[in-house]
């Protein structure tokens, strides 16, 4: 083998191993960004369920069973029911407030009616104002994240079933709130997710205003 072979050989040995290690280079960053993708995709039902567990953000806590005491000191709890513009049904609680004792268990009803000419899919999300006090309202039974499908002009009537932790009392900002308001906004839904409308909302037949 002469110096002019040994040489093009050597030049060969080196873009082969160039070559080998774009490939990897390349296939190093399709998995990061595919391990991206998939990040992103479970941030959503991770960051909802952190929100269900912590009260984090003025979602309410997912509780089993009630506190077991119940004190004097009362609050007021408001009711306000929103439908989103894409979704032509009525939504009403059967009560704008109630007062109730911390640590009490207490049931409030909702009705929703589709005023329109088809079967729709609807879903509702809530939120609890102040958002401090998301972490002391624990929510027993809910219709929230459920897929509803109602025929044109049918009615549900769907509860939900809550109590204001005693623990509330504990905290030195939360422990001044008088009127807490939980609120709910039923969206069109498809494939298990709430279809957004923009901002604008409809109000409910209560009157209550939005939050």
């Amino acid at each position: 083998m002469n110096e002019t072979q040994s040489t093009n050989r050597a030049i060969e040995g080196e873009a082969l191993r160039k070559q080998k290690a774009v490939r990897r280079t390349v296939v190093t960053c399709v998995s990061v960004v595919a391990g991206m993708v998939g990040m992103a995709y479970a941030a959503v039902p991770l960051y909802d369920l952190f929100c269900r567990v912590t009260g984090f953000g003025g979602t309410p806590m997912i509780g089993t069973e009630a506190p077991g005491t119940v004190l004097d000191e009362t609050v007021r709890v408001r009711f306000v029911a929103n439908t989103a513009r894409n979704l032509d049904w009525r939504f009403s609680a059967e009560a704008p407030s109630i007062e109730t004792r911390i640590g009490e268990t207490q049931t409030v009803f909702y009705s929703v009616t589709n005023r329109s000419d088809e079967d729709q899919v609807g879903m509702a999300t809530f939120n609890v104002t102040p958002e401090i006090a998301g972490q002391f309202f624990v929510k027993l039974q809910c219709f929230c994240f459920e897929e509803n499908r109602l025929a044109a002009g049918e009615t549900m009537d769907s509860a939900v079933m809550f109590y204001i932790d005693p623990a509330i009392l504990d905290h030195p900002v939360a422990r001044e709130i008088r009127t807490i308001t939980l609120s709910y906004t039923y969206f069109l839904s498809k494939n298990g997710e709430p279809v957004a409308a923009g901002a604008s909302l409809d109000t409910a037949a209560s009157g209550t205003p939005p939050t």
